[in-house]
Parts: structure tokens; sequence; C-alpha cells
């Protein structure tokens, strides 16, 4: 089996994930906004669509699908599909976790992570939130931190959180503090890097990037040691159920023995598509994905610092440009789909792009 990506030529036109993409009819460097749909994923969403609009699909189907689907995503994760949960955004997955924690527990997050992680534990007003710099979070750790909160990689400039040395210091202060647990926000990592399950406690995933979902596929992955009173089901409804046709009045008698009772009613037809999606990063593997992403982005970091340009130094497919925000118009009259976060001109690089595309970024940001 081909353990990495064929070299390419300058300019070559053969992106990683060739024929499983449509033609491009731009230069499009923003899956850190919104990934692509591979052709078998839009062709299932055009499918169930039609289906949906003739009677032809019944609920049983769309079960079958988010089965499929979250086993996909724990065979990318790594983990046991009974700790996978399935909902449709990550502030929903981290507002569960963050309404679980006692009046007064310390949360450390990073300074300037993604809001959707952790805004849910800034409204609870009786909780210590603490920020510290990424590269200093394991640090932070205190024998009264209670939970971190992380981003495996920040939105807006690509830098890659330590979550090995985060691990190894929530668990220096175990003993001490009760317990530190760790949540990790994989949305900017999951698909081209792989982590490890041994470093964090949940793992909240939004699937629209990198994973190259529809909109409304989102997975919390909880502690293989959850306490059977640590996390409770509020979002649940009917589909939470042991045996979800059978809990669709009243209390639910049986909630799932798995992780499936924190589950949020799916976007089902967004689900049916995203099994394709996680089949095709299974069929590629994540380690193939990343190391064909990264070389990408380290040949955009070269030809920006040619320019004079400096780019953060991170290790991940995502090119941040500080003080560049403006180029961005500029990009896009010329083609050139970036995005601006934080000041920065943000440029990201996935297995449907080339050379070719980091080439055409550098030449219209020589122009200026």
């Amino acid at each position: 089996m081909d353990s990495g990506p064929r070299p390419q030529q300058a300019g070559a036109m053969t992106s990683l994930g060739g024929a499983e993409f449509a033609p491009l009819t731009k230069t499009y460097l923003n899956t850190a906004s919104t990934g692509l749909l591979p052709l078998r994923t839009a062709q299932a969403l055009k499918a169930a669509a039609d289906d949906a609009a003739h009677g032809r699909v019944g609920p049983e189907y769309n079960f079958t699908a988010l089965a499929a689907a979250r086993a996909g995503f724990a065979r990318i994760a790594g983990v046991p599909v009974d700790r996978v949960a399935a909902g449709n955004s990550v502030a929903t997955h981290a507002g569960l976790i963050a309404r679980a924690l006692p009046s007064g527990a310390e949360v450390l997050i990073a300074d300037d992570d993604f809001s959707s992680l952790v805004n849910p534990f800034a409204v609870r007003t009786d909780l210590k939130l603490r920020s510290a710099p990424l590269e200093t979070l394991a640090e932070a750790v205190g024998p009264q931190t209670a939970l971190v909160a992380v981003s495996a990689v920040q939105s807006a400039d690509g830098r890659v959180a330590d979550l090995a040395a985060l691990r190894a210091a929530a668990d220096q202060h175990g003993d001490t503090g009760g317990g530190t647990r760790i949540v990790v926000d994989a949305t900017q990592a999951m698909g081209w890097l792989r982590l490890d399950p041994r470093h964090y406690d949940y793992l909240l995933c939004g699937s629209y990037k990198w994973l190259m979902c529809p909109h409304g596929v989102s997975l919390l992955v909880v502690p293989e040691d959850l306490g059977p009173d640590e996390l409770v089901a509020f979002n649940s409804g009917w589909v939470a159920g042991e045996e979800p046709w059978n809990s669709c009045y009243g209390p639910i008698a049986e909630l799932a023995h798995s992780a499936r009772r924190f589950d949020e009613r799916p976007a089902f037809v967004s689900y049916i598509a995203a099994q394709h999606s996680f089949a095709l990063i299974e069929e590629l593997g994540p380690e193939r994905i990343g190391a064909y992403d990264l070389a990408l982005a380290d040949r955009c970091r070269a030809g920006a610092r040619e320019l004079g340009l400096l780019p953060v130094d991170a290790r991940s497919p995502i090119v941040a440009l500080p003080g560049q925000g403006a180029a961005a118009e500029r990009l896009k009259a010329a083609g050139v789909e970036a995005s601006v976060r934080a000041g920065n001109l943000r440029a990201a690089f996935h297995l449907y792009n080339t050379e070719a595309d980091v080439d055409r970024l550098l030449e219209v940001l020589a122009e200026a």
C-alpha cells in the first residue's frame, strides 16, 4: 500500500484527492472555514434529497446511515464506537460538558481559542475561567484545575497544541486536585492529524472542515472511564433511548448504554452524506493526507518568506500571514479564495489542492 503522497513537479495539476473532487473554478484555499464535498458525498446528498421528495426512504435507513457514520468516525479517531455520541454542533457538546461541572470549578482555556469551545464555559459565571497562552498551557495546569478545554489546532493561525504535555500535566495534578479532565476540539485537526486518544478525555469535532461533511455533523467522544453521574444527558430525546422506537412518549425508561445516550436528534441527511466523506478519509489515511497537506503549507510558508512576509510558525496545513488580512479582497478578485481571521490572512491546504494553487496565491501576493 502507498504510504505517502506521490511527489509532484512544480505546477502539477493532480491532487491527492484526484477524481474524488469536481474540477474547481477557482483556487480554493479555505478548508479551515469550510471543506469541499467529495463527489461521492455530494451524490449521496442529492440522492437523499430526491428520495425524501419521492417518499422512497423510511426512517430505518436514516439510522443505518447514522450508525455507519458513527462507526467511521470512531475508526478515524481510534476509539471504540460506544464512546461516540452524534450531534449537530461543537458548542452544544461543549455546553453539555460545561453544565455538568460543579459551581466554583476551575476551567483553563488557551488565549483567544475558538468561541464555540470556550463560550459555553464562560457563560457559566459561577465557574472560575482562567486563560493562558497556548505555548504555556500545560505549565498553567494546577491542582485546582478541574478541566482544560483547548483546540488541537488553532483556528486563527494553525498553531498545534502539545496535547501530550497537557496530559502529563493533568495527570501530575490528578492525585492532589481530584483529577483534571481534558476537552479537545478537533475540528481543525481531524482528517489530517491523527490524535492520540490517551491525550484527551473528551473530544469534540465539527466535521464540515477537514472531514469534508455537510454542516450539521458534530461528534462527541466521551471518556473511557466516564462516571455514572459525571455527565447528564440533558439534550437527550427519543433517539437517545436504548430502544429509540420504544422511547417516543413520556420519560425515557432506559437511556442507551453507550455514548449514544448523549445523542441529539441528528441532522439525518447530513449524516447520510457524512458516512461517504469518512470513508474517503479512511481510504486515503489521515497520515497520508496530513503529509500531503503539510507539504503544500510548507511550500507556501517558504514562498511567503521569500516575499518578505512572516507566516506564523505552525506545523499545520493552515498558513497565517499576520497583517495581511487586507489582501483577501484582492485575492478574491483574482480567483483565490482565502479568509481573514484575527487580522491574519489565512490560507488552508487540503487534499484537493495542488502546488499550482500555492504558486497562484504567492503570485497574487507578490503583485502588491
